[in-house]
């Protein structure tokens, strides 16, 4: 049986440098400096539509290039997706590696420049 979708994107976060897991509004989300790169939703509320998703911090013009590409795996979430995040369903087996990409892209506009630097990112 495959890893659950908040297993996989805990593997993924946990991974990057001083990304850490904090719980807020009910939900898990990850952090650099306690600052806020993801948000994963497990679809019980009103947050996902009812399916497993993450919320990803991007940037407006790699938002909307993937709500045009695949309108069915991702979506603008409520409250963040003004700023420019981008929601991924996670059911119907997504792109693991596309979603890694994200979370990674994430991170880095999230980090301290110092710390990016000092592991060569």
């Amino acid at each position: 049986m495959p890893p659950s979708p908040l297993a996989q994107v805990r593997k993924i976060c946990l991974t990057l440098p001083e990304a850490h897991e904090v719980e807020a509004w009910g939900e898990p989300t990850f952090r650099v400096k306690n600052k806020l790169f993801a948000v994963f939703t497990n679809g019980s509320n009103h947050h996902g539509e009812g399916r497993p998703c993450v919320w990803i911090k991007s940037t407006h013009v790699n938002q909307d290039l993937l709500l045009h590409s695949e309108p069915s795996r991702y979506f603008k979430p409520p409250y963040v997706g003004p700023s420019g995040w981008i929601g991924v369903f996670l059911d119907k087996r997504p792109s693991w590696s596309t979603v890694a990409d994200l979370l990674g892209d994430a991170y880095a506009l999230t980090a301290p420049k110092k710390l990016l630097a000092l592991h060569g990112l």
